[in-house]
C-alpha cells in the first residue's frame, strides 16, 4: 500500500472471498482504505479465457472494480460473524451425528440386523442397539465405536446449544431472534441461525432479493415469446435455504397459535410485538392455504416444501425490517404492500397456469 501511495493516495481494492474470510478487510478499513470482498461466482468471465495467473486474475479484477463490474458480498462485523460460526458449528454436529447413525445402520443392515419399529434413534431403539449380541468380537468393536461416536455428538450438540442460547443475551440482535421466534416453526436455534447468516436485512431493499441470495428462485432460460422455467438455482447462502426448508414443513398443519408459540410471543419486546403477532398469523394462513392448494394440484411433496420456504423468507423479511429500524429510523412497510404492486399481472399468468408465489390477497 506504501508502494502504491498510500496514504498520499485513495486507494481502493478488492479481493475474491475465501478461506481468508474478512480479516484482511477490516485491516484495511481500519487504515482508511476502501476494500470490497467480491463473490467469485459473479465475476464475469469470458468463455475463451483458458489462462489463469495470479497476475492475470488481479488484472482483471482491477478492470472490472472500476468499470463496477463486480458484486461485493456483505461484511459482517466481528461479534456477528463469531455469533454465525458458532450457530455453523452446531450444523457441523448435526451433520456428525447424521453420519455416523447412517454408518451404523449400514454396518448392522450388512450383517442382517433391522430394527423394525417405527421410532428410530429414540430410547428404545438405543436400548435395542446397546442390547445387541454380535457373533464376532470385531463386529462388537465396530458397534461399540458406532454408538460412542453418536454419543459424543450428541452431546456435542447439546453443549453448543447451551452457549447459544447464553451469548443470545449479550448480543445486540437479540430482539430479531426474539421476534423472529413468534413465527411458527421457530425457536432459538433456527432464529440464531437465520439471523446470523442474514445479516443487514437493509441489503435487501424486496423480499425477491433475499430469495434470489437463498437459491429459491427457479432458474429460467428463456428467448423471443417463449418462456421456460426449470429448477431453483440453489446458489447464494446453502445453510440458511436448508434452515428455511426445515421450518416451511411446519406450515403444512392447519393455523393454530399453539401454547409453546403463545410462550414465544409473549416474550418479544412490546414495541413490535403486535406487529410480529399480526404478521405470524397472516404467515400461518397463506403458506398453509398455498401449500393446501399446491398438494391439491398434484405437486410433489418436495416442490410444495420449496414453494412454502420461499414464501416464508418474505415473511421474514417482513419481521426483520419490522424490528430493525432504517438507517434514518423509520421502519419499512409490510410485505403486502410491498408485493401489491404485482396483483395486476395475476390474471393473465394465471390462465397460462404459472405458479406465482408472490401473489398477495
Amino acid at each position: 500500500m506504501h508502494k502504491l501511495g498510500h496514504p498520499g493516495k485513495e486507494l481502493r481494492v478488492c479481493y475474491e472471498a475465501g478461506p481468508c474470510g474478512f480479516v484482511l478487510a477490516r485491516h484495511l478499513k481500519k487504515k482508511g482504505i476502501a476494500c470490497d470482498v467480491i463473490a467469485p461466482s459473479l465475476t464475469p468471465k469470458g468463455s475463451g479465457d483458458k489462462i489463469k495467473t495470479d497476475r492475470r486474475d488481479a488484472r482483471m479484477l482491477a478492470r472490472l472494480h472500476r468499470a463496477g463490474e463486480l458484486t461485493a458480498v456483505h461484511v459482517p462485523d466481528e461479534r456477528d460473524e463469531a455469533i454465525r460460526d458458532l450457530c455453523r458449528a452446531r450444523t457441523d454436529a448435526v451433520q456428525d451425528l447424521r453420519s455416523g447413525r447412517y454408518q451404523l445402520k449400514a454396518f448392522l443392515l450388512r450383517n442382517g440386523y433391522r430394527y423394525t419399529e417405527t421410532t428410530a434413534w429414540s430410547t428404545a431403539h438405543m436400548r435395542y442397539l446397546r442390547e445387541l449380541s454380535l457373533p464376532h468380537a470385531a463386529m462388537k468393536v465396530v458397534l461399540e465405536e458406532y454408538l460412542q461416536a453418536i454419543d459424543a455428538a450428541s452431546e456435542r450438540i447439546e453443549r453448543i446449544e447451551v452457549h447459544m442460547k447464553a451469548l443470545l443475551a449479550d448480543w445486540h440482535m437479540q430482539p430479531v431472534v426474539l421476534a423472529l421466534m413468534g413465527l411458527k416453526g421457530y425457536q432459538t436455534v433456527a432464529a440464531m441461525i437465520t439471523v446470523s447468516e442474514i445479516g443487514d436485512i437493509h441489503r435487501f431493499p424486496h423480499p425477491r432479493q433475499l430469495m434470489a441470495y437463498l437459491g429459491l428462485v427457479p432458474s429460467e432460460s428463456s428467448s423471443g415469446g417463449s418462456r421456460a422455467q426449470g429448477s431453483i438455482t440453489k446458489c447464494g447462502n446453502g445453510h440458511l435455504r436448508w434452515i428455511f426448508n426445515e421450518c416451511a414443513q411446519h406450515y403444512r398443519l392447519p393455523p393454530k397459535v399453539s401454547s409453546p408459540l403463545t410462550t414465544r410471543q409473549e416474550a418479544i419486546p412490546k414495541a413490535h410485538r403486535r406487529q410480529v403477532i399480526e404478521i405470524s398469523w397472516r404467515c400461518q394462513n397463506r403458506l398453509h392455504e398455498k401449500g393446501r392448494k399446491l398438494a391439491a394440484r398434484g405437486k410433489t411433496r418436495q416442490k410444495v416444501q420449496t414453494a412454502l420456504a420461499r414464501e416464508l423468507s418474505a415473511f421474514v423479511w417482513e419481521v426483520m425490517r419490522v424490528v430493525i429500524p432504517r438507517a434514518d429510523g423509520t421502519r419499512a412497510a409490510s410485505t403486502a404492500r410491498t408485493l401489491k404492486p404485482l396483483e395486476a399481472a395475476q390474471p393473465a399468468a394465471k390462465k397460462k397456469g404459472r405458479n406465482y408465489t408472490l401473489k398477495t390477497k
